[in-house]
């Protein structure tokens, strides 16, 4: 079982959701279902409990959400293996978009390492060299 250890960058709230404290009858009575649903949706791969040294299922804040979302898919119509497909393809998604976000963060840096050179290399107009502006000779002595 994940215990969540002080911290201060805000991941204690992450680690406190993905916790696994309850045992099944709690789980299912608070998703509204029995739980042999919850073993059901075990079997194909939907939800993943964590499993005691002896054997017993325990169910997370995450694990709960997961089967609340299971439920609205399938009261939508889908049937499990659809559902596991959407929770898949939902699952691509985020990470899809961490990847993105993280690129952006990246290219903002890159923009700003080139815009700092860029500025350590101009040279202030008045310190320029003037180009040479020799005098005219008129051909006409």
């Amino acid at each position: 079982m994940e215990m969540a250890a002080p911290d201060t960058d805000g991941q204690r709230g992450a680690v406190a959701h993905r916790r696994a404290v309850y045992v099944i009858s709690v789980a299912a009575e608070l998703a509204g279902v029995h739980p042999q649903t919850l073993r059901i949706y075990e079997r194909k791969g939907l939800l993943d409990p964590v499993r005691t040294p002896g054997g017993s299922r325990r169910f997370s804040d995450e694990d709960l959400a997961r089967l609340r979302r299971i439920q609205e898919l399938t009261t939508a119509g889908l049937n499990l293996e659809g559902v596991r497909r959407v929770l898949e393809l939902e699952s691509e998604v985020r990470k899809l978009h961490a990847q993105l976000e993280e690129v952006r963060r990246e290219a903002k840096e890159a923009i700003e390492r080139a815009h700092r050179h860029y500025r350590r290399e101009l040279v202030p107009l008045d310190q320029a060299p003037m180009p040479y502006r020799g005098t005219r000779r008129t051909s006409g002595r």
